[in-house]
């Protein structure tokens, strides 16, 4: 058998080699353009997913959103969809889960402005940037009302502020009791976040206090022989017998008059604060015979706590209280809101009597 080998001459050769050569370099060219075509694909739609607005909120104005304590990513992915904040839900949970928001959910109150982006919005609840509000509280009769109205403007509910006000253990810890706790509270607006609970919003009252009370206040609190929350007492009882600021003062002076001197205070809101009776209108002789600590027509001295929450003002009030000689007050008989003062019994029985009839003639009993 003849074995025949056949021999491409080396030219040939040498052409098909470069030809094969050429061939995987134009397929890995080929195969590198298509990778790179989905990859510029694939990071302009990650860059849009990511960073496009995708927020809506109604008319375009800012919208708020709650997330409660102990709230997860599913209950955060509700607050969303029900109030439709999402133009496409779909891109929001890829980034939230890129970013590890189910594991970083911070409860609180959260401001979307239309136009958020994903990235926006996942990084604002991821971070716990939530936005403060503004707490208001004045004219409060007692820590129950008090405790009612805070609770319509943070998460702790009105039940566990309440409680906590009324555990006398822990209000002693803060220098208070039963009776004295409503000095505790200085009316005004303060910011807070949305998701504090009954002990943030007792320490932050309790930080104000201490603000509140430096050492010029417990000077000028010492110079008229009062303690911060004896002022705080007299305040409240200024407070409920006129609504007029520039009036307080002089109210005040009649009031450390009678202390120094050693007279009952015979203030008619106590009687109704024992009463618990806030539609009495008129307080009568037969009011005045209630057996209470607050009586001030049968106990000198101040009574054992606020009869009220206090307004700032009522408390400056008495700290730079007006200094005179009268000893009486009556309300005027044109209703104005403002008080007829006097130095004498007698001049106060012409005051009074004017008052009585214009009552009578009103038919206020």
């Amino acid at each position: 058998m003849v074995k025949i080998e056949t021999k491409l001459p080396k030219e040939k050769k040498k052409k098909a080699k470069k030809k094969s050569s050429k061939g995987t370099r134009l397929t890995v060219l080929l195969v590198l353009g298509i990778l790179l075509i989905f990859g510029l694909a694939f990071g302009y739609w990650a860059y849009r997913t990511v960073m496009s607005p995708n927020v809506t909120t109604p008319e375009g104005k800012e919208a708020v959103i709650y997330i409660p304590t102990s709230s997860d990513y599913e209950d955060v992915k509700s607050v969303l969809s029900d109030g439709h904040f999402l133009a496409n839900e779909k891109s929001f949970s890829w980034v939230a889960q890129r970013k590890d928001l189910p594991n970083n959910v911070h409860p609180g109150r959260y401001v979307l402005k239309n136009g958020m982006s994903n990235n926006q919005l996942v990084n604002m609840l991821r971070g716990g940037l939530q936005s403060p509000i503004n707490v208001t509280f004045n004219n409060m009769r007692d820590v129950d009302q008090l405790a009612g109205r805070i609770a319509k403007q943070i998460e702790a509910d009105s039940v566990s502020i309440s409680e906590l006000l009324h555990n006398e253990n822990y209000i002693r810890q803060l220098g208070f009791n039963k009776y004295t706790i409503p000095a505790l509270f200085l009316p005004d607006t303060y910011q807070f976040y949305w998701n504090t609970n009954a002990e943030g919003f007792l320490a932050r009252m309790f930080q104000e206090y201490n603000k509140f009370w430096n050492e010029e206040r417990q000077q000028q609190a010492q110079q008229i022989g009062l303690s911060p929350i004896q002022v705080s007492t007299l305040a409240s009882i200024v407070n409920k017998e006129t609504n007029m600021s520039d009036e307080m003062p002089r109210v005040a002076g009649v009031y450390l008059n009678r202390l120094k001197s050693n007279w009952l205070l015979q203030a008619d809101p106590t009687l109704i604060f024992a009463l618990n009776d806030y539609s009495i209108k008129r307080v009568l002789n037969v009011h005045k015979e209630i057996e209470s600590p607050y009586n001030t027509y049968k106990y000198p001295g101040l009574p054992p706590g606020p009869i009220c929450i206090p307004s700032i003002a009522a408390v400056k009030a008495v700290l730079n209280a007006e200094q005179h000689h009268y000893y009486y007050f009556c309300a005027k008989e044109d209703f104005s809101g403002y008080h007829n003062f006097a130095k004498t019994l007698a001049e106060h029985n012409r005051n009074a009597a004017k008052y009585q009839q214009a009552l009578n003639q009103r038919g206020i009993r």
